[in-house]
């Protein structure tokens, strides 16, 4: 019998699959679909701080400028995160109540000193833990990189002093030095860290002439980001490890898995397919398991890390050689 049980920011998983942040996740309902499916835990729909500053915007165009005073402002400004965070906990507390598995809060905020505010009321709604989805976009040319990093290192530090349940902290790739950012964050004493964030990607409409969305679904393609930092940075970091993007089956949880992550998250290929789709994965997953003859997770985990690589250095090759780096008779 393979046991398939891990752990993530101390949370007792029977399975590596975490259902991602996502529309799928925004109702009890929905939640109960994602354990019927298997998840080994729910990651909540991110609250997201932005989505409550444009309701206010869509509530005050129509407010004539006579009437914008400032009492006005922040008396509805105050209502609408009220609602929004009210709304929320309903959900951690009614979630709790209709499955078994661990239920994960996340929060986006666009303003350091709310993310306190809603971390205390998140965990005293009754999350399991809680997910930081943070990134602060590095178009402000005012502050330097190293500002803009220390602004990750005072929001954990505030959060991490207000609540006591686990945090993990959702990243993208894009800072300066990236292992060493890792490392760093890894040593602020949260649980875990998610690599990577997946973000909203403008496109142009070149008849319109209008900026769209691009997909909203990764592809496949796009794990190979996560799997090579968590290869290289699992034995390096003072936390858990948890892929995100790009997982579209169980040949890439086993991947994941194999450089050293503790979990996977997994949402693109929910909506493509159902959450029934995660019992598919499980299923794969145990099937290799029992091809190559592991009992447990720890049998595999990190087996193709870096550190434990017969060749370390190809995680850190950044150019083609071997196909595009000859004549076309090469290629």
């Amino acid at each position: 019998m393979t046991d398939l049980s891990t752990t993530f920011m101390g949370l007792k998983l029977k399975n590596p699959i975490i259902a991602g942040s996502s529309a799928l996740s925004n109702s009890v309902a929905g939640v109960r679909k994602l354990e019927g499916g298997g998840a080994g835990a729910v990651v909540l729909k991110s609250i997201f701080e932005e989505e409550i500053i444009h309701e206010m915007d869509d509530l005050m165009k129509d407010v004539p400028e006579t009437s914008r005073y400032m009492e006005r402002f922040d008396y509805q400004d105050l209502v609408i995160r009220r609602d929004q965070l009210e709304k929320y906990t309903t959900l951690i507390r009614e979630a709790k109540e209709s499955v078994s598995i661990p239920i994960i809060a996340s929060i986006n905020c666009a303003f350091s000193y709310e993310w306190t505010t809603y971390a205390t009321r998140l965990e005293t709604a009754g999350a399991d833990a809680l997910e930081l989805n943070m990134f602060f976009l590095p178009t402000e040319q005012n502050r330097s990189a190293d500002e803009m990093e220390q602004a990750y290192f005072k929001v954990i530090e505030k959060v991490l002093d207000s609540v006591s349940i686990p945090v993990s902290l959702k990243i993208s790739h894009y800072f300066t030095h990236l292992g060493s950012m890792i490392q760093k964050l890894s040593n602020t004493g949260i649980s875990g860290l998610v690599l990577f964030n997946r973000f909203y990607s403008p496109d142009f409409d070149i008849e319109k002439l209008k900026v769209v969305q691009n997909s909203v679904i990764s592809s496949p393609a796009e794990m190979v980001t996560a799997l090579r930092w968590i290869a290289m940075m699992s034995q390096r970091v003072s936390c858990q490890l948890a892929a995100s993007t790009g997982v579209h089956d169980g040949e890439a949880v086993i991947k994941q898995l194999l450089a050293g992550a503790q979990a996977v998250q997994v949402v693109s290929a929910l909506y493509q397919h159902s959450p029934n789709y995660i019992h598919t994965m499980v299923e794969d997953l145990e099937s290799w398991m029992t091809r190559h003859g592991y009992e447990t997770l720890e049998n595999f985990r990190g087996k193709m890390s870096q550190d434990k690589s017969a060749d370390p250095a190809v995680y850190e090759r950044v150019q083609f050689m071997k196909y595009f780096g000859g004549s076309k008779e090469t290629i």
